[in-house]
């Protein structure tokens, strides 16, 4: 099979990103994968191409509104008619239309909450599914254990659809996330991909401060003298909110982004920034995935990120059409308090453990009277199915040292004393990349490439033409 022939025939390319046609072969092939190929680099063509040409229908689950979205827009705009995403979000008419109409769609997007529902199953296995995609599989990781169980309930349901091939992507894993990737979608001897996720356009700086007020004025002028589009990460939904108040007041155009918006808020903001509308959005880590965004100049973190894997998925969200880009780190001196407090916050306490084995499904109950978190139903409800008490106790506790792994990770990074970018790598397992021209604080970087408004960035050789019209049109 000539994939080359093909890739042009139906896109319009003579040529694979790196990474991209060793997945493919594979895919075709039959076997499971696990790719993980940074941000920018086309994971949606792994299997994009191979759906062109396999029998059945592919299902993509995808963890949010927002990402589903924007795959199907791609899709459509690639000229690609036989692709939906279901959703809790659409009329009840128009998801029983799509269920109707089902099989004639090639590709089917849906989230790992509506796959296993008995009723979604029942209709997805009459399809016959050639192949099933975790995408963001990193999310098996970050969110199965902490409030998305249903990711880890995917590979429980390959039996009931054929047990399809399985394509896991992702842009960041360390070899641990790797590993929990490949046990818990019970991949089969699977070939795994890794592209080395360095990104040479991004330059790190890390900056401290001996108080939040001079954070908060560096910040200020960041935005004033290095202009956008750029995203500027908080640890709290209030902090997100008080720091676009903050740019409005100052004549900036900003809005604030967090996942105790509306849905339709969220979107709204994400389209704003996308035609050009705002310059910065203020944001908790709810905001990135879904936003393919070419031009974001700068990613500022004004409070601590949670652990390495998020950090560097958030910056990498910078400098997608591979001009110079900032990665900026705003720190003050306690700001980890704020991190460990928000990460055991997120877990289940004790006492809601022990009252979730003890009431069962009538445990549901006790959310509505405030005594237990729906969060915390959703995930001690997975455990209490496989696990006795005190092993599901034992689960939570090893997850809050997991945790508190990740932010000892993250004060790493702030008080590393040598290279920011091979602290980086060594955290994911990688060997240490080269060393580019503006790398990090501790080499150097000239700022003046940073300052002004993205129209006034000059392209380098990595922002050649071809590369821009790869950013444009992705694959």
């Amino acid at each position: 099979m000539n994939l080359e022939k093909l890739l042009y025939e139906f896109y319009g390319y003579t040529e694979f990103r790196p990474g991209q046609k060793q997945v493919i072969e594979q895919v075709l092939a039959g076997r499971d994968v696990l790719a993980l190929l940074p941000t920018g680099m086309g994971k949606s063509l792994c299997y994009q191409l191979p759906g062109k040409v396999l029998p059945g229908a592919v299902v993509i689950v995808s963890p949010l509104l927002s990402l589903m979205q924007d795959q199907v827009a791609q899709l459509k705009k690639m000229g690609e008619k036989s692709v939906i995403a279901i959703n809790s979000f659409m009329k009840p008419e128009d998801r029983e239309r799509a269920w109707n109409t089902l099989g004639t769609y090639k590709f089917i997007f849906v989230a790992p909450e509506m796959l296993v529902q008995p009723y979604v199953l029942g209709k997805l296995k009459v399809l016959g599914i050639s192949l099933l995609v975790a995408d963001e599989a990193h999310c098996i990781s970050q969110w199965g254990f902490d409030f998305r169980p249903d990711y880890l309930r995917i590979a429980e349901v390959l039996p009931q659809l054929g047990n399809p091939q399985t394509l896991a992507l992702t842009a960041t894993a360390t070899d641990k996330v790797t590993d929990e990737i490949k046990r818990y979608l019970k991949l089969s001897d699977p070939f795994v991909y890794s592209h080395p996720m360095d990104r040479k356009n991004i330059s790190y700086d890390i900056r401290k401060f001996e108080n939040d007020h001079d954070k908060l004025d560096a910040l200020m002028n960041l935005v004033s003298e290095y202009g956008g589009p750029g995203i500027i990460y908080a640890g709290t939904r209030r902090k997100s909110q008080e720091l676009a108040g903050r740019l409005l007041t100052l004549g900036g155009r900003a809005a604030f982004y967090h996942g105790g918006m509306e849905q339709q808020d969220r979107i709204f903001v994400q389209q704003q920034f996308a035609n050009k509308e705002l310059e910065w959005v203020c944001a908790t880590n709810a905001f990135g995935m879904g936003v393919h965004i070419p031009d974001i100049r700068h990613v500022i973190h004004f409070q601590l990120p949670s652990s390495i894997e998020g950090y560097v998925q958030e910056v990498g969200r910078a400098g997608r059409d591979s001009l110079p880009s900032l990665a900026t780190l705003l720190y003050t001196a306690g700001d980890e308090r704020l991190v460990e407090s928000l990460i055991m916050d997120d877990l289940p306490e004790k006492h809601e453990i022990e009252l979730i084995y003890e009431q069962g499904e009538k445990a549901k109950q006790l959310i509505e009277q405030g005594m237990i978190r729906e969060t915390a139903y959703r995930i001690i409800s997975y455990w209490r199915e496989r696990l006795p008490l005190e092993g599901t106790l034992n689960q939570i506790e090893q997850l809050k040292k997991e945790k508190q792994r990740q932010a000892e990770s993250v004060r790493g990074l702030v008080h590393a004393s040598g290279c920011i970018r091979q602290y980086i790598s060594t955290s994911f397992d990688q060997e240490n990349p080269a060393i580019p021209t503006n790398c990090c604080s501790f080499h150097g970087i000239d700022h003046s490439l940073f300052k002004g408004s993205q129209s006034e960035q000059k392209a380098t050789p990595q922002g050649s033409w071809k590369e821009r019209l790869k950013v444009l049109l992705p694959i």
